[in-house]
């Protein structure tokens, strides 16, 4: 239960965060009089918030990984999961990749269709080797014998960082879509949008990758237990 909390706690910020860049928290009902030829923020995209439902929706269901996680590990046969080093070199890779979206982010509105197409590129390739060394560590874990159905805490390895690249390998889909418009396209509004919903999509994925690695390298139970005894 702590672990779900901690991360629907991280998760809660950036919901708010993105709910007021878009407006939706506005009060129309309240404005008196109408306004002409001051400039105002632009109306929410139908696009944003069908990605903020999903996105929604994803954090529901790691949260419910998560605390499914929390209960079994109190189990006596539970035997932790050494994280293989190359999980370090994948997260600096998640890192940079959603860093170049961010930068493509700016180019795109900035008009800089130059500094846009390399930072697609910057994250697709990026994106990509993260994936790989995602695999690479399956393959070591394997390798030394930690299998899917040795244990449950290998199970839960598997199953949440192969949910995680799933959905990465789903927003390679659509940011190959979205680079491949890039290059042979003019700088469109359709297109900034789809960039836009890119890198809030990545940004995402980061933090819920962040999350975790934070569980499952078992910084954040310690996290909680110090917050517990702080508390008491």
């Amino acid at each position: 239960m702590s672990s779900i909390l901690l991360f629907l706690s991280a998760l809660l910020p950036i919901g708010m965060w993105w709910l007021l860049r878009q407006g939706v928290m506005s009060k129309p009902w309240l404005e008196q009089g109408v306004v002409e030829g001051l400039p105002g923020p632009p109306p929410t995209s139908a696009a944003k918030v069908g990605l903020g439902v999903f996105l929604a929706v994803i954090g529901s269901l790691f949260a419910l990984f998560i605390s499914a996680y929390a209960v079994r590990m109190q189990m006596p046969d539970w035997r932790d999961v050494p994280l293989p080093n190359i999980l370090w070199l994948n997260s600096g890779m998640l890192l940079l990749s959603s860093i170049a979206l961010q930068g493509a982010r700016n180019a795109a509105r900035d008009g800089d269709a130059m500094a846009l197409k390399i930072g697609l590129l910057a994250a697709g390739v990026t994106a990509l080797a993260f994936v790989s060394g995602q695999l690479l560590a399956w393959r070591q874990l394997t390798g030394n014998g930690y299998l899917l159905t040795s244990n449950s805490a290998n199970a839960f390895f598997y199953v949440l960082t192969g949910i995680h690249g799933l959905h990465v390998l789903g927003g390679l889909a659509v940011l190959g879509r979205t680079t491949a418009a890039a290059w042979r396209g003019r700088l469109s509004e359709r297109l900034k949008l789809s960039v836009e919903l890119c890198a809030i999509y990545w940004h995402f994925l980061l933090v819920v990758w962040l999350i975790l690695l934070s569980i499952l390298a078992g910084w954040a139970g310690s996290f909680v237990e110090i917050c517990r005894q702080l508390l008491t």
